[in-house]
């Protein structure tokens, strides 16, 4: 089993910024892949950004050069900062680890964090 702890969502402005964090405990042998995905009220969820434990990123095309996916291996957490957040960008945010790098539903989730990003 791994654990995962999310942390840093809140309210902020469009165009400001906000950085979320996620650390993972637990069976963390098993993990590969560290990510965050999204979703929107009455929305399916949706990619945002992965990150290998080799460093090889994955970046949805609606976030690329605006979100930054990082990783800390020595720390088996992932953060994730985002600039230049816009309305659409409102969602739960739940970080996502495993061992499976194409198919998330097969690792585990976080509880998720709330991003709210006025207009």
């Amino acid at each position: 089993q791994v654990q995962l702890v999310e942390s840093g969502g809140g309210l902020v402005q469009a165009g400001g910024s906000l950085r979320l964090s996620c650390r993972a405990s637990g069976s963390i042998f098993s993990i590969n892949v560290m990510g965050w995905y999204r979703q929107a009220p009455g929305k399916q969820r949706e990619l945002v950004a992965t990150i290998t434990i080799g460093g090889s990123t994955n970046y949805a095309d609606s976030v690329k050069g605006r979100f930054t996916l990082s990783r800390d291996n020595a720390k088996n957490s992932v953060y994730l900062q985002m600039n230049n957040l816009k309305p659409e960008d409102t969602a739960v945010y739940y970080c996502n680890a495993g061992p499976n790098l194409l198919r998330p539903e097969y690792n585990y989730w976080g509880q998720g964090t709330q991003v709210t990003v006025s207009s």
